[in-house]
């Protein structure tokens, strides 16, 4: 009786030409991927609630198995992707901006992550430099995005990649201008994120003997 309401369900369904929708809902790769429970969560995890980068799935799924344990990181601005780089990575710092953003997130890193707080303006994009050291990967997904990118770009260590993420967006055009002329060469990752239900695109950058073996 059950199989058989439900199949009389299933057929309705098809009928009023829902099928397919629902389909997506109970098997598609935007379920497998998380993307429904990050919509209604507003938060960028996967379909365990685990943390997620705000980037786009196939650059998840591009970078994920190449990412070492011996990489260090710097990311510009901080949230799920610093908590999701954390578990891979050596070690990330993060700079952010916002203190009240800073109280949600710190509590919620491990002992090899850590967010430091810069006021908006130079401070911000120069904060790369503060430890003296050179990073196997900078992201850039905060604020002055084009300022971050250009200053950044001199702390990478000679393998390393630096992710600009929405970088659809006309007015990073610069940015990846300048990365052009200083050697790197782009891979854009094109495709929805978690959250949001629109297309955006992460681009990678790098050089021959880069750390993510492109």
């Amino acid at each position: 009786m059950i199989k058989k309401i439900k199949n009389n369900t299933w057929d309705l369904l098809n009928g009023i030409g829902l099928g397919g929708s629902v389909q997506l809902f109970l098997d598609g790769a935007l379920k497998q991927y998380g993307w429904f429970r990050s919509f209604h969560t507003k938060q960028s995890v996967d379909a365990n609630g685990d943390p997620l980068p705000w980037y786009t799935y196939p650059f998840i799924l591009f970078l994920k198995p190449r990412l070492k344990a011996e990489f260090t990181v710097f990311e510009y601005g901080s949230g799920n992707s610093t908590r999701w780089y954390a578990a891979r990575v050596k070690e990330i710092t993060a700079v952010e901006h916002d203190a009240d953003w800073i109280k949600q997130i710190r509590p919620k890193l491990p002992a090899n992550a850590k967010v430091i707080e810069k006021p908006l303006g130079d401070t911000y994009v120069q904060a790369v430099k503060d430890a003296g050291r050179l990073y196997n990967i900078i992201i850039v997904d905060g604020r002055n995005r084009v300022k971050c990118a250009n200053f950044a770009v001199d702390y990478l260590t000679q393998d390393g990649i630096l992710i600009l993420d929405n970088s659809e967006r006309e007015w990073y055009q610069k940015a990846k201008e300048y990365l052009k002329e200083s050697g790197f060469r782009r891979l854009d990752f094109i495709g929805m994120a978690p959250i949001v239900g629109i297309e955006t695109c992460t681009s990678v950058f790098y050089r021959d003997g880069n750390c993510l073996e492109i």
